[in-house]
């Protein structure tokens, strides 16, 4: 199996990156909208396996199929590009910008959400027999998610918002370490194996990914759950962005980028007169040195 060193798998990142914003808006939405539309079923999948079975470990370990198969397809998702797509900017791409990011964001909130949104409709008629009959047990499931994710952090206010957040950021931690984990091989079998298992992590802790967030709690309210789109946009979707946004920029996208991409110089290794060696700073280099080894 194919392995891209962590110097080479800087640049496929930056390109990634340039290659979203360049794109046009006609395919941006296209591909955001299957991306949200492909892991809103993957979750559907995953709530339905952890409900039929008792076994929620079951559904976070079969959840990641979804976000396999899109990435394998080349479709997008907005907690990926929060990741990449600023790396092209920082790096001075050409006909790249800081409205050129925003942009990219933008168009992939609206298509994730139109996909999501789409399945999310799709499966409470599927739930309710056309909504004919009350939610059966995985609709019910459902909206209790919505419910217990929104309500749930709200009863503790200030402290609940926190938690929202920081769930957010772990979130994206692990999903854009997948995204790029991706990119560290040309093998079909090695990219699933590198997607999977930080997408398994994230399912099954908890943490609060936007995207499936846009299935689970419009589906929810969908279902009749007992909360509001008020209370979906301000305790949970609105911080769960921006949570999202940091995970993914400050302990992926940047660490890497800083650390492989623009590395700083290295110690040099030096010699005292007396034949003692040691390590020093390039641009602190003792004066007097007898030679540079």
């Amino acid at each position: 199996m194919s392995y891209v060193k962590p110097a080479d798998l800087v640049t496929r990142m930056i390109d990634a990156g340039e290659s979203k914003i360049l794109l046009s808006t006609r395919d941006t939405i296209i591909r955001a909208f299957m991306g949200g539309a492909i892991l809103a079923l993957g979750a559907a999948f995953a709530v339905t396996v952890s409900t039929n079975t008792g076994q929620p470990l079951l559904g976070a370990l079969l959840f990641p199929a979804g976000f396999v198969l899109l990435y394998l397809l080349g479709f997008d998702l907005l907690t990926g590009v929060f990741t990449l797509a600023p790396l092209a900017w920082l790096d001075r791409r050409p006909g790249v910008s800081g409205g050129g990011v925003l942009r990219n964001w933008g168009l992939v909130f609206v298509g994730n959400f139109l996909g999501a949104f789409t399945v999310a409709v799709l499966m409470a008629i599927v739930f309710t027999y056309g909504f004919a009959a009350e939610p059966n047990a995985i609709g019910q499931a459902i909206a209790e998610i919505g419910h217990g994710r929104t309500v749930g952090y709200a009863e503790y206010g200030a402290a609940g918002m926190l938690t929202l957040f920081v769930r957010g950021v772990l979130c994206n931690w692990m999903v854009s370490t997948g995204v790029v984990a991706a990119m560290m091989s040309d093998s079909v079998a090695s990219k699933v194996i590198a997607m999977w298992l930080p997408i398994m992590l994230f399912f099954y802790m908890g943490f609060e990914h936007s995207i499936v967030n846009m299935f689970l709690f419009p589906s929810g309210l969908l279902l009749g759950a007992d909360f509001t789109l008020w209370d979906y946009l301000v305790w949970n979707e609105i911080p769960t962005v921006l949570g999202n946004l940091v995970g993914g920029l400050s302990f992926v996208g940047l660490t890497i980028y800083a650390t492989h991409g623009r590395t700083a110089p290295k110690r040099v290794a030096l010699v005292k007169p007396n034949g003692k060696r040691f390590a020093a700073s390039p641009t602190r280099v003792p004066e007097g040195m007898l030679e540079r080894r």
